[in-house]
């Protein structure tokens, strides 16, 4: 059992590390049942694509409003405090909601300003998780700890989550929401006992769009982070367009059941386990630039076959494919762009990065729901296959700057 804490857990990574990991993993958990049980929720109420896809892009949109803001109150701040109130403030909306919902007594509109409350929690939540993590483990570590955090956080909220969200839905509409309260109560409470407290920098009479400012200066004249962010920009407005109707596609495509449905979007996991020792193998032998380009290469397939099939089994392993590639993918840009980062600017620089990543699955949700409204739920991913095309060729070469080797974070990369 020793052995086995220690492997899990070895003394590099920091003590606190020891609570900032399973807190992850119970939110992942909460948050995986919420893959399945949330458009299963909608889907409910409503059969409209569009309306489907607005739920996705209602629960994104804050990132557009408000991460760059988030960011820089994340670097003036206690960010242990910050994860906290958040997922206190997530668990009741949460709670609220599946009352409401297992009352009957909550109407559509009413589980989208729930969704948009969510949202603005999570673009608090999320750029002081990732900055505070920076703050608790050694920088020459980041690699094991990110690699962990993806691991589990691919097996619970992929894995394990969903199947778990469509049974709980089959026992309640309300059930996988009060259950998702439930674990970001208990992820705040042992953040909460982290005991790290970064000292906060001293910013006299500075605005706060200033601040903001240099974050996105920063951002831009760094080539590595640059190129990174505005991949994932593309990246992820093809992807949720994409996969915005996915439960429509499931059920009407592909033919499966609502517990079926909970099967496909685990299935991803399966993939996303190997993403780990993937990631641990290759990247020390081929390098992050081809491990990135790769990564490209794959997402880019993996629309192209969604767009074409119509067999369950062939969608289910193109997405376990596809799970490998998005976990080496996460681990290799989180993990550069944090040793690339000084860490006064780790929030704001974060909440650029994360504008991007999550703006641009707010613009793919609203997308995907028009295209397949029009089109046919086919439509999205040929689309999504189009864009990656011109997106590899794009930042094929600009991917170069890219590393996960420590690197003098002051010294922006030049073109």
């Amino acid at each position: 059992m020793r052995s086995l804490r220690t492997a899990l857990l070895p003394s590099e990574l920091g003590r606190d590390f020891g609570k900032i990991w399973p807190a992850s993993i119970i939110s992942n958990l909460g948050d995986g049942a919420m893959l399945a049980a949330g458009p299963l929720l909608v889907a409910s109420i409503t059969r409209e694509p569009a309306a489907v896809g607005a739920a996705a892009f209602i629960q994104q949109l804050p990132w557009l409003l408000f991460a760059l803001f988030s960011g820089a109150l994340v670097d003036r701040l206690d960010r242990r405090l910050m994860i906290v109130a958040a997922d206190i403030f997530r668990a009741t909306v949460l709670a609220g909601l599946g009352a409401a919902v297992l009352l009957d007594t909550s109407p559509l509109w009413a589980i989208y300003v729930a969704l948009f409350l969510l949202g603005t929690a999570e673009t608090l939540a999320d750029n002081a998780s990732g900055a505070l993590l920076v703050s608790a483990v050694p920088k020459e570590h980041l690699g094991k700890a990110n690699a962990r955090l993806f691991a589990t956080g691919t097996l619970v909220q992929l894995l394990g989550g969903p199947p778990l969200g469509a049974l709980l839905f089959a026992v309640g509409a309300g059930v996988p929401l009060v259950f998702n309260a439930v674990t970001f109560a208990a992820a705040a409470a042992l953040i909460a006992r982290v005991a790290i407290r970064p000292p906060l920098p001293e910013r006299p009479g500075t605005a706060l769009w200033s601040e903001v400012r240099d974050g996105v200066r920063w951002l831009w004249a760094h080539a590595g982070v640059r190129t990174l962010a505005c991949s994932i920009l593309v990246m992820n407005i093809t992807f949720c367009a994409a996969f915005a109707t996915w439960v429509l596609f499931a059920r009407e495509r592909l033919g499966l059941t609502e517990t079926q449905f909970g099967l496909l979007v685990s299935v991803g996991a399966v993939g996303g386990l190997l993403g780990m020792p993937v990631y641990h193998l290759l990247e020390p032998r081929v390098g992050s630039l081809t491990l990135l380009r790769a990564g490209l290469v794959i997402e880019t397939t993996v629309h192209l076959i969604l767009a074409l099939t119509r067999s369950p089994w062939v969608a289910g392993a193109t997405m376990a494919v596809f799970g490998v590639h998005a976990v080496v993918w996460g681990i290799v840009s989180t993990t550069a762009r944090q040793l690339a980062t000084p860490e006064p600017l780790m929030g704001r620089v974060n909440s650029v990065y994360l504008l991007a990543s999550v703006g641009g699955a707010a613009i793919g949700s609203a997308l995907g729901g028009v295209l397949a409204q029009n089109f046919g739920l086919a439509a999205p991913f040929a689309g999504a296959f189009v864009g990656m095309v011109l997106m590899t060729v794009v930042a094929w070469r600009p991917l170069r700057h890219v590393s996960v080797r420590r690197t003098p974070a002051a010294d922006p990369v030049a073109d």
